[in-house]
C-alpha cells in the first residue's frame, strides 16, 4: 500500500466529524485538551482535541509542531484495526503496540487517564468500513 492510499487517508481525515457527532464520546472527554500526532504510514495527522471534541485535524508533513502523544504505525496495520472487526491481535492498539505494529509515544498519562475515550476514538473509522460492506 502506498503513502497515498485514498481510503485509508479519507477515513482518517473523516475523524472529526465521527467523533464530534458522537455525544456519549465527546462527554467521555469533556476534560481533554491535547494535541496528538496519529502517524498513518508515512503520513503525520496533527489531532486537537478540545473538551472532547476534534477541534482541528491537520495532514503534514508538520514542520514544528510540538504534540503530547503519538500513536504511529503502517497503513496495514490502519487498515486492519480498522476493519469492523478486526483480526485477532488488530483490534486494540496496545495489541498491536506489543507486536511492534503501532508506536505509542510521548506523554502516556493523558492516554492511560482517558484510555476508553483513545480507544473509542482510534476505532471511529470502523463504522466507515461497516458502511462500505
Amino acid at each position: 500500500m502506498s503513502a497515498d492510499h485514498p481510503v485509508l487517508h479519507g477515513m482518517i481525515e473523516r475523524l472529526p466529524d465521527l467523533v464530534n457527532r458522537d455525544a456519549a464520546l465527546v462527554r467521555r472527554g469533556r476534560w481533554l485538551d491535547l494535541d496528538i500526532l496519529i502517524e498513518v504510514g508515512a503520513v503525520p495527522y496533527c489531532v486537537s482535541i478540545a473538551g472532547g471534541r476534534i477541534a482541528r485535524l491537520d495532514r503534514g508533513p508538520l514542520l514544528m509542531r510540538s504534540w503530547a502523544l503519538a500513536i504511529r504505525g503502517s497503513e496495514e496495520a490502519w487498515q486492519k484495526f480498522w476493519q469492523p472487526f478486526p483480526p485477532p491481535h488488530f483490534h486494540d492498539i496496545f495489541a498491536l503496540a506489543k507486536r511492534g505494529q503501532f508506536r505509542i509515544e510521548g506523554d502516556l498519562h493523558p492516554l492511560m487517564a482517558n484510555l476508553l475515550y483513545f480507544k473509542e476514538m482510534l476505532a471511529a473509522p470502523r463504522r466507515l468500513a461497516a458502511e462500505v460492506r
